[in-house]
């Protein structure tokens, strides 16, 4: 099971508020159906105002490229660029270590709207 204290895409994000902002990662299903993970190039700047579904940064992996999205409407307040240099961090623990942005959400309701732990589990288990 995934942990409870955050929110989940069908495109394998999660967000988990912390404060008035949440930090944005991928899940640990998607870090396995990647594989060894090579690279994260890192496309949001702190600042930048983002739609729900816009690209922020794209994974590399020994399998293939895949793109990681805004969870919702907000704007970047952080990222983590140590992981753009060595995203093994991700790959050992991608709930504590591996997030990859913070962002400010433009609504208070768009959190709830995302996947609980258990629709999410459902969801990958198709």
């Amino acid at each position: 099971m995934r942990p409870n204290d955050r929110r989940y895409r069908e495109s394998h994000e999660w967000a988990q508020k912390q404060g008035d902002v949440l930090a944005v990662g991928i899940t640990d299903h998607a870090v396995e159906q990647l594989g060894d993970l090579t690279f994260l190039d890192i496309k949001a700047k702190v600042g930048q105002k983002v739609k729900a579904g816009d690209l922020i940064a794209e994974i590399e992996s020994v399998k293939t490229v895949a793109d990681i999205y805004a969870p919702m409407d907000g704007e970047i307040t952080a990222v983590n660029a140590p992981l753009g240099q060595d995203v093994e961090p991700l790959g050992q623990s991608p709930f504590e270590k591996g997030w990859i942005v913070k962002l400010r959400p433009a609504s208070a309701g768009a959190y709830d709207q995302l996947l609980d732990a258990a629709a999410y589990e459902k969801g990958i288990a198709h």
